[in-house]
């Protein structure tokens, strides 16, 4: 175990509380392997019927993954430790995406990367004025993993297309809007909800109903016909083509983002949520997700991307490919083909 995230059942409620306050509580491998045993030691319990997850303090539910020990992994193991890190973290995922009992997300604060594969899964997602949600990994040359291509691939009128692609941030009044969210509850509301369904673990639907007020205005919903608009192609060049026609301030704006982002990670993960649409498992997802994490992590996107936004700061990475037009259709097949069989990802 790890005193990276406390856990423990009150009465008929697990409690998952991430507890790495400095990270934002980014996910390790270790707190990956607590989650997951906690849950499959509940899971087989006739005492517990739900499971609460937050974070302990601090203003992130969960910032994402563990980055620095990926990026160190492809510039020093050839990806070996990272590799191990994203199969036992999409094993959680696949896990809680399936659990038979229901989990209730307190998404208070940066719900990003790592963070929205922990929190999508779950029945109950709650959304307050302080969530701040997003997929930013085209940004580090990465992709929007941890089941990142089914959730957002379903959002519909392409939204997810442009989250992935742009890594904009949601508020909770957005998350609500777009689906993420079930729930949307006042910071001060959380500790009564939590104790109610600790109490109560069989009237969940209710308490948050009880508790939830309504949401602001959503501010996404006035870009919505222009996301649909624009992000309408699965060719990446036909949306970067779209966005230049338009003289509209939001869309150079949105321009401007998309050509700051990794080229070979835009086009992966529309490629990805394209292909994820198709699918009717997310065991099959899941599969697909690992095939990718296994390739991009050691390309050059990913650790240029770490040292200029995370590490250095200087935010000038160096893409490679430069541009769209040099990522092939042949470097996103190899990206994409499947590993050999020993090698592939399986659930828990």
């Amino acid at each position: 175990m790890t005193d990276e995230v406390n856990i423990h059942a009150h009465g008929r409620t697990g409690h998952i509380s991430l507890n790495r306050p400095k990270a934002l509580h980014a996910l390790t491998l270790d707190m990956c392997h607590a989650m997951s045993a906690a849950l499959t030691e509940w899971g087989a319990s006739g005492q517990v019927e739900a499971v609460i997850l937050d974070h302990a303090e601090g203003r992130g539910f969960c910032a994402g993954g563990d980055i620095n020990l990926l990026r160190h992994s492809a510039l020093n193991d050839g990806g070996k430790s990272g590799r191990e890190f994203f199969h036992d973290e999409y094993q959680l995922n696949h896990q809680m995406m399936t659990y038979d009992k229901p989990i209730v997300a307190f998404m208070d604060g940066i719900t990003m990367g790592g963070g929205v594969g922990i929190a999508l899964p779950c029945k109950y997602r709650v959304a307050t004025e302080h969530t701040r949600f997003a997929m930013p990994e085209t940004g580090i040359g990465l992709f929007p993993d941890v089941g990142g291509g089914w959730h957002l691939s379903r959002l519909g009128g392409r939204l997810g297309q442009f989250l992935a692609l742009t890594g904009a941030r949601l508020d909770g009044a957005e998350c609500v809007w777009a689906g993420i969210a079930t729930h949307y509850l006042p910071t001060e509301k959380l500790a009564e909800a939590k104790a109610r369904i600790t109490e109560h673990p069989d009237r969940i639907s209710g308490i948050l109903s009880e508790l939830s007020v309504s949401p602001p205005e959503a501010r996404i919903e006035t870009n919505f016909d222009a996301i649909k608009k624009h992000f309408a192609s699965d060719r990446y060049e036909d949306i970067l083509a779209s966005l230049e026609a338009d003289d509209s301030e939001w869309a150079a704006k949105e321009l401007a983002t998309l050509r700051s982002k990794s080229p070979q990670t835009c086009k992966v993960a529309l490629r990805q949520l394209a292909e994820s649409e198709k699918l009717d498992s997310f065991a099959d997802n899941m599969r697909m997700e690992y095939r990718i994490a296994s390739r991009v992590l050691t390309r050059p996107d990913f650790s240029e991307g770490v040292r200029a936004v995370i590490v250095d700061k200087t935010n000038d990475p160096q893409w490679d490919p430069a541009t769209p037009e040099g990522v092939s259709d042949e470097l996103l097949d190899s990206i994409f083909a499947p590993l050999p069989e020993s090698e592939e990802w399986k659930p828990l």
